[in-house]
């Protein structure tokens, strides 16, 4: 993708004025972090409230008499018994059940959903649930919305002060609270917040609003990456790809019991036979010391074998140490286990351990 082609952001303006650093990502060019750095921006969410640009993300309604069928099809759901303004993480798979996008699907009304898709693979999902539709009674409508998320303990409170309430709403709910305004209580840092898609002038309003606040600071990229790498959040491209299955990222969580022994979405037959024997899983991993291991990083056993790779790796502020994670064979899965990580030709011992590296702290109730 050349520069020309690169896509900017409807308040891109407002990061230049904020001082951002921009770069490249997904085909956009987004704010990876502001003036106060990236250590400052990770435990001001954890502590505070963050306030994060994620318009470069998509989404999508799909309404109709066909939608919950047309959801069915494409993800291993269950779309008519969600409960309207109930949110659903989930995928949509190809046919040999590898991870084509993970997505948050929410129930708006009796025929009518909420996609919210990855930056990434926007044009692709667009032309895929365009594709199936074509079998179903149904309308599916990319929205020209900003979308913004706030995180961190004080976001509701930030919210409340710039005149939105959102008291009754828990964590993976959504609702429409005003004209083309979409709002859920969701988020990828691990802390309870909020995401909401809204036109730009409301936007440019709500901004400026938030920001009034002491408690609120815009945060970029880089943070949102350490963030969700602390709460064992995948990212698409890296931890999910068309090639790993949601048996082998541990997202079976994600389909429920029924859908998983008859459900007729796509890559089905494939994703039965998986979960019965994963070939790999993820895993967290904990590098010995203080150099990060990044994506890419072969691992290996005692012995020098091969045993497995690095998705995602970085320095975890909040955790106080280096995090990563990664998939390795399920002989090697288990926590406590030792291998190394291949740093360009050093081996870093690193350790398997549970996930996440620190706890969520979600609104569920």
């Amino acid at each position: 993708m050349t520069s020309q082609d690169t896509r900017h952001l409807p308040l891109e303006d407002l990061h230049q004025a904020a001082g951002a650093r921009f770069g490249a990502f997904a085909g956009w060019s987004m704010p990876l972090q502001y003036p106060a750095g990236v250590m400052k921006e990770h435990l001001h969410t954890r502590e505070h409230a963050g306030l994060f640009d994620i318009s470069h993300m998509k989404l999508f309604v799909v309404s109709g008499p066909g939608a919950a069928d047309l959801l069915n099809r494409a993800c291993p759901l269950d779309a008519g018994a969600v409960e309207i303004s109930q949110s659903k993480y989930t995928f949509f798979l190809n046919e040999v059940a590898g991870i084509i996008d993970d997505l948050i699907v929410t129930r708006l009304g009796a025929d009518r959903f909420m996609v919210v898709a990855n930056a990434g693979n926007a044009v692709e999902d667009e032309k895929h649930l365009k594709a199936l539709a074509a079998d179903f009674d149904v309308k599916v409508e990319p929205l020209d919305r900003v979308f913004l998320a706030i995180q961190g303990p004080d976001a509701w409170a930030a919210l409340a002060r710039a005149g939105i309430e959102t008291g009754t709403l828990l964590f993976m709910h959504g609702v429409e609270p005003r004209l083309n305004w979409f709002m859920s209580r969701s988020g990828y840092t691990g802390e309870d917040g909020f995401e909401i898609g809204l036109p730009e002038a409301d936007a440019r309003d709500l901004v400026a609003k938030l920001l009034e606040d002491e408690r609120v600071l815009w945060i970029g990229l880089a943070a949102r990456d350490s963030l969700r790498l602390e709460a064992g959040l995948c990212l698409h491209g890296q931890d999910l790809t068309p090639e790993i299955d949601p048996a082998s990222a541990g997202l079976m969580w994600a389909i429920p019991k029924e859908v998983r022994a008859t459900g007729s979405f796509i890559g089905a037959d494939v994703l039965r036979k998986t979960a019965q024997g994963p070939w790999w899983k993820r895993v967290g991993l904990k590098p010995d010391g203080r150099q990060p291991v990044r994506a890419g990083a072969a691992l290996i056993d005692a012995e020098g074998n091969a045993a497995g790779h690095v998705t995602s790796g970085g320095f975890g502020p909040s955790a106080g140490h280096p995090v990563a994670m990664g998939y390795v064979p399920p002989g090697a899965a288990k926590p406590g286990t030792k291998l190394f990580a291949d740093v360009r030709g050093t081996k870093i011992p690193v350790e398997i351990v549970s996930l996440p590296f620190t706890p969520h702290r979600y609104r569920k109730g």
